[in-house]
């Protein structure tokens, strides 16, 4: 039989301690996320449907976004022991210049719309990372508004062809000028993807208050309060447009988009140049027969085709193609650092994340940003000492195979 007895007090104190009370709401918020799917969950509760959805979201059946991301969850690690994991270094060689994480922020359209601190949020974490940030051409902050608010970051500015080659020549002037030293040369939109999400919810640039809008906007109204009382919500590089997503797509892109635009942009550009949406190794290697010092594996993020190419199962391929002549990258999927560590286990020479840190930025604004990448990074370092290896350099192939 059991003997009882009453605990004693001191060791009640040892059992029962609870978590100090974050005052602050964003703290509170934040202190709950331990994934990048803890962010997502709480992005979706804190903007309107449509501003998720339209984050979240994909082309058609949103098959591409799905097989890129079953991709990375087939993968198998082969770890190796007793190797001496105290000391980990996440850094890297991206285009000569170090970069501490093996990630850079990817291009984002309408970021704004997501939290009102938007592009400047974004690269000021970046900035203090020490990580690189991408501006898109849809970005919702004007290249050198984004470069006052971070002037030491490592700042890439993201192009699309437009039918106008005289604006796409004087944003990559500006860009010059502010010190973006990286152009991403995006080839995979010569017309709108099918975003099924998009069109069922109405979605417009900037967000139009219908009856259904402001239902929502009801069960959101920090969110509504920001976008209504600061700086109103436009598109930094061609001023605004009403109308939908596709629309404006189809109104300013050039569908004759072909590699005479790609020879007229290298010989625009001075810097680095990285073309971007590459779907299959042939297309890689001439990109970098044109030019190119790195391609981006990328079906952007399944918006565009779907049932597209799979870029993690593209890297041996590409790989092998390019030669070690250019610089090969991965984005599409990517939802925690064991799925960046399984990309450049596979080859990979850098990644883009885009959704991950988009969740971070609905949930927290920049704090919200800040938490993905320390998220990322935990991820990243503890998937790495768990494979035994210290540097992003000495992962292998042989590490992570695809099941």
């Amino acid at each position: 039989m059991t003997r009882r007895r009453l605990p004693r007090p001191s060791e009640l104190q040892q059992i029962l301690r609870p978590k100090p009370v974050k005052l602050n709401p964003t703290d509170r918020r934040l202190s709950n996320a331990h994934t990048i799917a803890d962010l997502r969950t709480i992005a979706r509760r804190r903007t309107p449907r449509a501003v998720f959805d339209y984050t979240d979201g994909a082309a058609e059946l949103e098959d591409s976004l799905r097989r890129a991301r079953q991709a990375f969850r087939s993968v198998e690690f082969h770890p190796n022991v007793l190797r001496g994991v105290s000391d980990v270094d996440t850094s890297v060689a991206v285009l000569g210049e170090q970069s501490a994480l093996p990630f850079a922020f990817a291009p984002t359209g309408f970021t704004r719309m997501m939290h009102h601190e938007g592009e400047r949020a974004v690269v000021r974490v970046a900035q203090r990372e020490r990580i690189p940030y991408a501006l898109s051409t849809m970005g919702t902050t004007s290249i050198e508004d984004v470069a006052k608010a971070a002037p030491h970051a490592r700042k890439w500015f993201q192009l699309y062809v437009w039918r106008d080659h005289a604006a796409g020549a004087e944003l990559m002037r500006r860009a010059e000028e502010s010190g973006y030293d990286t152009l991403l040369l995006t080839v995979d939109t010569p017309v709108a993807g099918a975003r099924m999400r998009d069109v069922r919810n109405g979605l417009t640039i900037p967000p139009t208050l219908t009856l259904r809008t402001f239902l929502d906007g009801a069960t959101h109204p920090a969110w509504w309060f920001n976008l209504l009382t600061t700086e109103p919500l436009e598109f930094a590089s061609f001023g605004s447009w009403d109308g939908t997503v596709a629309e404006l797509i189809n109104a300013l892109f050039d569908p004759t988009l072909s590699f005479d635009d790609l020879a007229w942009v290298r010989e625009t550009w001075k810097g680095k140049l990285v073309v971007k949406g590459i779907q299959n190794p042939d297309d890689a290697r001439d990109v970098v027969k044109h030019g190119a010092d790195a391609v981006v594996l990328s079906n952007h993020g399944g918006r565009q085709l779907d049932r597209a190419p799979t870029p993690l199962e593209l890297l041996t391929p590409t790989l092998d193609a390019v030669g070690g002549d250019a610089e090969v990258w991965v984005d599409t999927g990517i939802l925690s650092g064991g799925d960046i560590v399984a990309a450049m286990a596979r080859g990979a020479s850098m990644c883009l994340i885009g959704r991950a840190y988009l969740y971070g930025l609905m949930a927290g604004g920049e704090r919200g940003v800040q938490r993905c990448v320390d998220i990322l990074r935990q991820e990243i370092i503890r998937t790495m000492q768990l494979l035994g290896v210290r540097t992003i350099d000495a992962l292998q192939p042989t590490h992570a195979t695809l099941n």
